[in-house]
């Protein structure tokens, strides 16, 4: 809040008076520190009651460059010359004399030490600090919740808007990628087809079991050979159902490539979306809880 000469109200606190030396004075009226300065433009000596535990060094400055549309640069420093962070509170800057630069103008402000409080008072102070937190906190946790909430559900509707063109091209891929497998599944079965009837003609018609024997012995030893080397590249047991999962993602992936579909960003989309849903739920039950535990009360 803040008052000029002509009364009018304005956003920040602050009183206008006559024009006294070019100083700056901190005082303390009811509690609140009152800070008095000179505007550079208006020449106006100006009162701004700054809410210690509230207000910060960043939000003390603009309310300065609102107020005079004059002051281009506006900085605090300490005694020694270091810039103090805008994210600084006003309660902290205040526990020591410091430098205010306006418009290139070095200004040296002198706080008022206060009076240090008993050791008594001092933790019924802070008792009364950690009750307003948690007043604070109780009444606007809702609020809050509620905002994360529906940010949370803009968050998903987003996700589900840059994965919707993925899903569907996903979808192709693995329809094709499923049709390649299944054909080279019935491919390998219509190989040992043609393989067992090879041998029974070879057998009954051409040769005798006598000289087929040995060669049917080498054909299993080979398969088993096979069987090995493809535990050895794979580190996989030979399993039916091992291969048909690797044959699959080796086509989708290689149909992928070609269709520039992003496997990555894929996945971290999908993960995100988890992630979000999760939060969601957390939200929801936080925020519903409450309320179900209220009617289970009342039926009870």
């Amino acid at each position: 809040m803040k008052l000029c000469e002509n009364l009018k109200y304005y956003q920040s606190h602050l009183y206008s008076t006559v024009v006294p030396p070019d100083e700056i004075t901190v005082n303390y009226r009811h509690g609140l520190p009152l800070i008095t300065l000179t505007l550079p433009s208006r020449k106006e000596r100006c009162q701004f009651v700054v809410k210690p535990m509230l207000s910060t060094v960043g939000s003390f400055l603009q309310d300065l460059q609102n107020e005079d549309k004059g002051i281009k640069t506006a900085a605090v420093f300490t005694a020694d010359g270091n810039e103090i962070a805008g994210s600084t509170l006003m309660e902290i800057l205040l526990m020591n004399d410091f430098k205010l630069v306006i418009n290139k103008i070095t200004y040296d402000v002198q706080c008022p030490k206060k009076e240090k409080l008993s050791g008594e008072h001092a933790t019924e102070m802070e008792n009364m600090k950690s009750l307003v937190h948690r007043l604070f906190t109780a009444l606007h946790l809702e609020e809050f919740q509620k905002k994360r909430e529906h940010h949370l559900l803009e968050k998903i509707d987003h996700l589900k808007g840059q994965l919707h063109p993925l899903e569907e091209m996903k979808a192709r891929i693995e329809a094709r990628s499923e049709s390649k497998t299944s054909g080279l599944l019935w491919g390998g079965l219509a190989l040992l087809s043609v393989q067992g009837g090879a041998l029974a003609w070879l057998t009954w018609w051409v040769y005798s079991w006598d000289i087929m024997e040995p060669v049917t012995y080498f054909i299993t030893f080979a398969n088993s050979m096979v069987f090995f080397a493809y535990f050895l590249v794979t580190r996989q047991d030979y399993t039916y159902s091992a291969i048909k999962s690797r044959q699959f993602l080796h086509f989708f992936h290689k149909k992928s490539k070609r269709q520039h579909f992003d496997v990555v960003q894929y996945n971290k989309l999908k993960e995100d979306l988890a992630k979000a849903k999760e939060s969601l739920n957390q939200v929801r039950r936080s925020l519903y809880l409450p309320t179900q535990v209220e009617e289970l009360n009342e039926k009870n």
